[in-house]
């Protein structure tokens, strides 16, 4: 790795990597050698070089893919560039392999893509993604991962995947549908959360689960929200709210710490949905000042009380949040009536941070008689309610223990630690703003014969 070279001086390394850029002094030449660690430069002498590597040297242009064989050097004191991590050494080839040409990019990749168009960086995300930027961005993605998981396996968390096609759930946006080619007519859901498995796992006995779960969503892109993302999905038994909210303020504070990065206010400060929506005039807010967010701070803070219900345009009931989700202590006989259904307040809690949501969960209906009620509230009849969740209320008639988590949203955070104001910035390859994919062409038409074998045909 490049960066490496530093504590390699008077030795023979190989190192390999794209020409980030490229200087001729005359006979003499240099070539900033990119890796994923950073830059390193190379010293380019022809009566240092073997054959081959004299060849290359007259060819080498941006973006080649290169194999450099030379010696590490230090720079006369004159020469270091501290604005690298490698500004002090030098490598001196001594040979120079070409491992693959490049065409001219359709963009400057060694500067911020920021400003091209996003049409074309998402058709070579390729190369977008070579770009400083967005290297840090991914890595940065990788560690905060990393650290979320290091957190959980050592409070003895067991990380267990869900399945990708399941059943169409209640989760408040539209399903992704896929054909079920062996029982025509018939369709799977893509998850928009491991909601209803991860419970299960709680009727399982497992405990303390958590997973690095996509979830698939067909709803309108925007600039923090696409039509799949990946979620820190975490869920406990024998657990109440302050349980769950402190594991996770917990997790979030070692992880964004250990990162570098300052938090605001510890413990993170709790506010009322009521009040957020008085001072706010929303339930997400920034609390920092200008200052704060000038030197990157992070003001994480805690939002409660939701309202479990709202009003639907035609008059009757939906769920805030989540339909899964226990009401307040002191709202469980209301809720279990169908009675003052306005007022009825549930254990949701959300994590906002500088503005976003950061995640949310609640403590969990683990008694059937309380999750079938939240469906009576919104208008289900009982044949519906055993088509929707009966398979639900059936697992929690097995001594299911009380239970409760959260999901924390990966690009979201990302967002927050980077600054970014579009998920396209956090993600490998995202969605296009016109809903397309990046780099393949897609949504795109099936051939008849496949259309057949699902028994499905096309209305024009």
């Amino acid at each position: 790795m490049n960066c490496e070279t530093v504590g390699l001086i008077g030795q023979t390394v190989v190192l390999k990597g794209w020409v980030h850029g490229r200087r001729d002094m005359g006979k003499l030449g240099f070539i900033d050698l990119r890796d994923r660690s950073g830059l390193v430069q190379v010293v380019l002498v022809p009566a240092e070089l073997s054959e081959r590597g004299k060849e290359a040297m007259k060819e080498l242009r941006s973006e080649y893919c290169v194999m450099i064989e030379g010696v590490v050097q230090k720079r006369g004191e004159k020469q270091v560039n501290n604005d690298l991590p490698t500004g002090m050494v030098e490598v001196l080839a001594k040979d120079v392999e070409i491992l693959n040409a490049a065409k001219t990019p359709p963009f400057d990749v060694t500067a911020d893509t920021s400003p091209i168009n996003e049409e074309v960086r998402l058709k070579y995300r390729y190369l977008d993604l070579r770009s400083e930027r967005l290297q840090k961005n991914l890595q940065l993605r990788n560690a905060f991962i990393q650290g979320c998981r290091n957190f959980l396996l050592a409070e003895k968390f067991i990380e267990i995947e869900t399945p990708y096609l399941t059943k169409a759930t209640p989760e408040g946006s539209r399903d992704f549908v896929v054909p079920a080619r062996l029982q025509p007519g018939k369709f799977f859901a893509l998850p928009q959360s491991p909601q209803q498995y991860k419970q299960l796992l709680m009727v399982a006995g497992f405990e303390r689960y958590f997973q690095l779960a996509r979830a698939f969503r067909d709803e309108d892109p925007r600039a923090d929200r696409g039509f799949e993302h990946t979620q820190v999905d975490i869920e406990m038994s024998f657990v109440d709210q302050e349980d769950v909210m402190h594991h996770v303020e917990a997790m979030i504070t070692q992880t964004v710490e250990s990162l570098g990065y300052t938090i605001k206010q510890k413990p993170f400060p709790r506010i009322t949905y009521a009040e957020s929506m008085a001072k706010y005039g929303a339930d997400k807010f920034d609390l920092r000042t200008e200052e704060e967010k000038k030197r990157g701070i992070l003001a994480y803070a805690w939002v409660v009380d939701f309202p479990f219900f709202e009003k639907t345009e035609d008059g009757g009931w939906t769920f805030t949040h989540n339909p899964f989700s226990m009401p307040k202590p002191e709202f469980l006989a209301d809720h279990l009536a169908g009675g003052n259904v306005e007022n009825i307040l549930t254990t949701q809690y959300d994590l906002v941070c500088n503005g976003y949501e950061s995640g949310g969960g609640s403590i969990r209906a683990h008694d059937p008689e309380i999750l079938k009620a939240t469906y009576k509230i919104m208008g289900y009849s009982d044949d519906e309610i055993e088509q929707s969740v009966g398979h639900m209320l059936e697992a929690f008639g097995y001594g299911t223990p009380p239970h409760g988590g959260i999901a924390l949203g990966v690009e979201r955070n990302i967002m927050n630690l980077t600054g970014e104001s579009y998920l396209r910035e956090v993600q490998a390859f995202p969605m296009t703003g016109s809903a397309n994919t990046a780099v393949m062409d897609a949504p795109s038409e099936l051939p008849k014969k496949t259309l057949d074998e699902l028994g499905l045909s096309i209305k024009k």
